[in-house]
């Protein structure tokens, strides 16, 4: 691939002030340059109609949680008056203020791309969502039926007066508010009552069943149109639609807790501390009534989004499983099974040949399931131990481990109860393992434990053999077809033993007692190849930087390709500064937040920064440094970004085969870089522009070359989603 020219200045250029806030793009308005960029997927005419409206739910979806997360922490450190500023110089206040105007107009623009490009082209495929007022008469008779008889049951209207308080409004439920019309001469305050819109029920709600096409109404406009029903008596004045969010931000202190799962548990209940952070309405609602609303909730004024359309679109994901033409979808994609898998052999003897690379979705993640079923039922496997971060419903994985352990083999589960929104899941999910005698391990309060590993033990002959599953991805049979991870089979001896290690740490280490059996440099002995985090993997990475700087000169530059979701650590950007000033080229391939300012004249003009965006969400990281000739390349769970590298528990991890080497390379990192349609380019503001073809250039768009790759390379198999259930079903692999 041919690269952009790069400066190779001489180092001891004139200095800069590495700890200028102008050097650092704050990390909340990164984060929200990255939604755009999932809403400008939404408007892009590449993109077909459901898959447009796909990624106007993710932006959706992705808001809640940063308000939830991120908004819902900035508020919490306000409440105790820090005055600290972060690296771009702003205080939490002034943070707060530039969130609320740039997602003001953010929603805007999806608002005006759902309206305006999503609805009319899903209407042409057959899709529509009618208004209430606008169903005739025999269709209004039939809903009426269906409201008695379905809806009107689960209703339950909230009053407010002297007898009952404002209530307390769960998290990102649709209410109605009622507003009752005041009594003459009475001097009363307003009267009004709240009646939630039930999650229990399908927000869309089909009508027209005797039509062509798919078409239905909302489920809160159906409630509206009777509400009366549930005040009688009462004369409505207004009927006002909105949505809450609340703070789920939460910090568990280590002294305090005694048992991580009734902890987790607890804060889960807790509502004393979900301040409401937004507040959604719709359009036209009285200033009095908006004002009643935020004085009740403490809601700021500023924080207050009316909706140019309706409420929370991410109910409207349903629309994607409608069978409609292909042409409003993507084409589809079958994972392929790598040839290593297709052969006449098991699993363990394909690894014993040689380590093999997973590279998700392309490769089929059937590999693993089947890896694990087969660690399962080997009667000559011993244990198995796993990391567990997002597990999924349903989980064939958990089945595996459960099965495992009925069969008597000592299986343990490092399940990580504090994965944000996953913390009910994964609690149900350790008790059904402890039930099949599988030994379940929490992870650490301090930490949350990040890093994905399995570890096999098999017998073989007199010898004890380990066999290393190792990823940047979750054991979740459903991401594993929408993300793109890299994952690696071996029973390196090495490996064997790091993964070992981890585990020994992860099970073994007693955070009371104050560090005195694990300090950090006897958790770095342990570790022969990976680095871990908390203890080695910023200082590595440092280090290995620094190794590109020292070997950097202006006929050879050193150079660095990286990959990851995203770039945070204000000290890592200073070295990667230090690096391009010292002539070393620098290409970042960073999915999200990116707090470094690439092309700064003097500072950063040997670094670019892009970001791809498409079907897949990217989600896998690749490390690669030139050394003179003699590149080494990392994988694993860890961004370049402060948790990862200090309140993780992370690996990163070696790759050592050379093929494997040249596959990530040429046919990963350069087909990324070599992206020019659905890359953006990062610019030193932190604003991003869409990548196009030169004239005469072949237009590459990465994802859809690496599906090629994949259908070149792989073995054809049943569709995926088959294929994991006939592994876990008949306890057998892949078919070979």
């Amino acid at each position: 691939m041919a690269l952009q020219k790069r400066n190779t200045a001489d180092p001891k250029q004139a200095n800069i002030n590495i700890n200028d806030h102008s050097l650092y793009i704050n990390r909340e308005l990164s984060w929200l340059e990255f939604n755009r960029r999932v809403t400008e997927e939404a408007r892009d005419p590449l993109t077909p109609p459901l898959e447009k409206l796909k990624f106007i739910s993710i932006f959706s979806s992705n808001l809640d949680e940063y308000f939830m997360v991120r908004v819902g922490g900035l508020f919490r450190i306000m409440e105790v008056e820090l005055a600290d500023v972060d690296a771009s110089g702003r205080t939490i206040r002034q943070q707060l203020n530039e969130i609320s105007e740039k997602v003001r107009e953010l929603v805007n623009e999806q608002y005006a791309c759902f309206t305006g490009e999503v609805m009319p082209l899903l209407e042409k495929a057959g899709i529509w969502i009618h208004k209430i007022d606008d169903i005739d008469k025999k269709e209004l008779k039939r809903l009426d039926e269906y409201f008695d008889t379905q809806i009107f049951p689960i209703l339950t209207p909230l009053a407010v007066d002297a007898g009952h308080p404002f209530p307390f409004l769960s998290n990102l439920r649709i209410n109605l508010m009622a507003v009752f019309k005041e009594a003459s001469g009475v001097k009363v305050p307003q009267a009004y009552a709240f009646v939630e819109v039930p999650s229990v029920l399908q927000r869309l709600i089909p009508v027209y069943a005797e039509k062509s096409g798919f078409h239905d109404v909302l489920l809160e406009e159906m409630i509206r149109r009777h509400i009366c029903r549930l005040f009688p008596g009462m004369e409505i004045k207004n009927c006002i639609a909105f949505r809450v969010t609340r703070n789920h931000d939460y910090d568990l202190q280590e002294n305090e807790v005694m048992d991580l799962a009734q902890s987790v548990q607890a804060e889960l209940k807790d509502r004393s501390n979900k301040i409401a952070v937004r507040l959604e309405i719709e359009p036209g609602a009285p200033k009095k009534i908006v004002n009643l609303l935020t004085q009740n909730l403490g809601v700021e004024d500023r924080y207050v989004f009316e909706t140019k359309g309706p409420i929370n679109l991410c109910d409207f994901l349903p629309l994607y499983d409608l069978p409609v033409a292909a042409a409003n979808k993507d084409l589809p994609f079958n994972p392929r099974i790598p040839k290593q898998f297709s052969q006449d052999k098991d699993i363990f003897t394909v690894i014993r040949e040689g380590d093999v690379l997973l590279h998700h979705p392309y490769d089929s993640f059937a590999a693993v399931i089947d890896f694990l079923n087969t660690a399962a039922d080997d009667p000559d496997v011993l244990a198995i131990k796993q990391t567990l971060y997002r597990i999924g419903k349903d989980s064939p994985v958990i089945a595996a481990l459960r099965r495992a352990a009925e069969n008597g083999k000592q299986v343990t589960a490092v399940v990580e109860l504090k994965a944000r929104f996953d913390e009910e899941h994964n609690i149900d999910w350790a008790r059904q393992m402890e039930e099949s005698g599988v030994n379940t391990v929490y992870g650490f309060v301090r930490w949350k434990m990040h890093c994905k590993a399995t570890l096999v033990v098999r017998r073989e002959g007199k010898q004890l053999r380990r066999y290393v599953h190792v990823s940047s991805g979750n054991y979740n049979v459903i991401t594993a077809k929408i993300y793109t991870d890299i994952g690696l089979f071996t029973c390196d001896p090495d490996f064997g033993n790091d993964v070992s290690s981890l585990f020994n740490v992860l099970t073994g280490f007693n955070s009371w007692t104050g560090g005195d059996i694990f300090t950090p440099e006897t958790v770095a002995s342990m570790f022969k190849k990976f680095m871990i985090s908390p203890v080695t993997t910023q200082a590595t990475i440092h280090r290995l930087i620094d190794r590109e700087i020292q070997k950097s000169t202006p006929k050879s530059p050193g150079r660095i390709l990286a990959k990851m979701n995203a770039l945070v650590d204000t000290r890592t950007i200073a070295k990667l500064y230090e690096a391009s000033r010292a002539g070393v080229h620098i290409d970042l391939i960073v999915r999200g937040m990116c707090c470094l300012r690439p092309g700064v004249p003097g500072v950063s003009d040997n670094i670019r920064v892009i970001s791809i965006l498409d079907r897949f969400l990217e989600h896998s990281r690749a490390y690669y440094f030139h050394n003179g000739g003699s590149p080494e390349i990392y994988s694993g769970s860890a961004d370049w970004m402060p948790r990862n590298f200090k309140k993780r528990a992370e690996i990163l991890y070696p790759i050592q085969n050379t093929d494997i080497k040249t596959r990530i390379i040429d046919e990963i990192l350069l087909t990324y870089l070599s992206d020019n349609v659905k890359a953006r380019l990062m610019k030193p503001d932190g604003t991003y522009v869409r990548l196009q073809p030169k004239e005469g250039e072949r237009p590459v768009r990465s994802q859809s070359d690496l599906i090629a790759i994949a259908r070149k390379g792989g073995v054809k198999s049943p569709p995926y989603e088959d294929l994991v259930r006939m592994i876990g079903k008949k306890k057998k692999g892949i078919k070979r």
